[in-house]
């Protein structure tokens, strides 16, 4: 690469951290016209940091005591730094995490390019399928080991609307606050997923009548880089896993499955935490207890048994496991802060709700004192989100907030509050935007 000009579009280097991970020197000279000092590697040491100060708008008083590989969240913003992804807002580049705007997400099928980024570890540097296997063994009658070729041509391959959401989506709005990636309403996403049905696969190998749990294992790395640690095996209870719409998926909307998204074999499985579709696919165990892997103890992915006041202090033994996410929707059209000189306008956007569907959705105008029916489709197949839509006539000019509301066929509706624990895990309430009218 030629030697740096600051004025170049500085979206040329997408690949930026897997540049500084493997060849720190290397990134620096590419990034900043010159190799940084010998005994201090890596990004924004030595002759960099002036252009680097330039970039981020002001100096970096803390800039030595920055380790090598670490990009600035000012500079990942700025770089759009995930190939194939467009307009996420980066909230983690160790590992990479990143979410989607609401109003990005208005499509029905979201495209790959908008579908968030949800990473424990270190991406696996061979996402080649063609030498990619996975394993089905413990407590089944015939271990297996398969190919995509094989998973392909000894099952059968379906396509379903798959709606994944992360367990954490909405922990920014808690308080106090939840530690953790801090999202607020783009960690989902319903791409239309290709793949053979678990359901399939283990009943091909035989499930034991002793089976309890799944336990699931990626390719991915620990943050550590020590091959002995995972960075997440979770599982989930042996019904859920002989539901007839969890996937093994080798396709996203038509096309491999991206690299962020767990190319080229990833679990989907729909209405439950995001963490129990595991991507980088290699290895699905059946055992006769809870599964016990990284993420599936202690308080990561649960929730206390009963509701908590806002900071309370929660004991250990007092932790469930997360299982069906709960009822949510989101307003995709039109992005909140919008003005507007019409009068009328269409609101709309999407609905689900874990294991069950959307029976009915609402919106107000009015902060919530009155609420008006909102058109609801129909889910395309199930766990698939649904599209709502709505027309709102505002009474004269003036600061509105449109808020939304879904009810599942159980009859369990959003709440207005947070219900607060400790984790920030299951945040529902209604989504609401700001509109000015004219």
């Amino acid at each position: 690469m030629a030697d740096h000009d600051p004025g170049r579009d500085v979206k040329e280097t997408p690949r930026l951290f897997k540049m500084f991970k493997d060849d720190p020197e290397g990134a620096d000279k590419a990034l900043f016209g010159r190799v940084a000092h010998a005994d201090r590697r890596g990004f924004l040491r030595g002759a960099g940091l002036a252009t680097m100060s330039a970039m981020v708008g002001m100096a970096i008083p803390f800039h030595r005591n920055m380790p090598s590989g670490f990009v600035p969240m000012a500079l990942a913003e700025k770089l759009g730094a995930v190939e194939g992804k467009d307009g996420l807002t980066v909230l983690n580049d160790r590992p990479v995490n990143a979410e989607t705007p609401p109003h990005l997400l208005d499509d029905a099928v979201t495209p790959t390019a908008r579908h968030f980024i949800r990473n424990n570890g270190i991406v696996p540097d061979d996402m080649s399928p063609d030498n990619w296997t996975l394993a089905v063994d413990g407590l089944v009658d015939t271990p297996m080991q398969l190919s995509i070729a094989d998973l392909k041509s000894q099952f059968e391959v379906v396509t379903e609307n798959l709606t994944i959401e992360c367990g954490g989506n909405g922990r920014a709005f808690f308080d106090p606050p939840a530690s953790g990636n801090q999202w607020t309403y783009g960690a989902v996403g319903c791409s239309q997923w290709t793949g053979v049905r678990l359901a399939d696969v283990l009943k091909a190998a035989g499930v034991k009548d002793s089976v309890v749990y799944t336990a699931h294992y990626g390719a991915d790395m620990h943050l550590s880089g020590d091959p002995e640690k995972l960075p997440i095996s979770r599982g989930v209870p042996i019904a859920k896993a002989m539901n007839p719409h969890n996937l093994i998926a080798f396709e996203q909307n038509g096309a491999p499955i991206h690299p962020m998204n767990g190319a080229p074999l990833r679990l989907v499985v729909p209405g439950w935490p995001g963490s129990c579709s595991q991507k980088w696919l290699t290895r699905i165990q059946l055992r006769d207890v809870v599964h016990d892997g990284p993420k599936m103890t202690g308080s990561s992915y649960r929730v206390p048994n009963r509701p908590v006041s806002p900071g309370e202090d929660v004991a250990k033994e007092d932790f469930v496991i997360i299982e069906a996410m709960p009822v949510k929707s989101l307003i995709t059209f039109p992005e909140t802060g919008v003005s507007t000189s019409d009068r009328t306008i269409q609101v709309r956007g999407h609905a689900w709700s874990g294991d069950e569907t959307i029976a009915k959705m609402e919106v107000s105008m009015d902060f919530g004192a009155t609420w008006m029916d909102a058109d609801l489709d129909a889910p395309v197949n199930p766990y698939a989100w649904q599209q709502w839509r709505a027309e709102i006539t505002f009474p004269q000019a003036g600061y509105y907030e449109v808020w939304a509301r879904a009810t599942n066929d159980k009859g369990v509706s959003q709440p207005h509050a947070i219900a607060w624990n400790p984790k920030g895990y299951l945040n529902n309430s209604m989504h609401r935007i700001s509109v000015r009218v004219a």
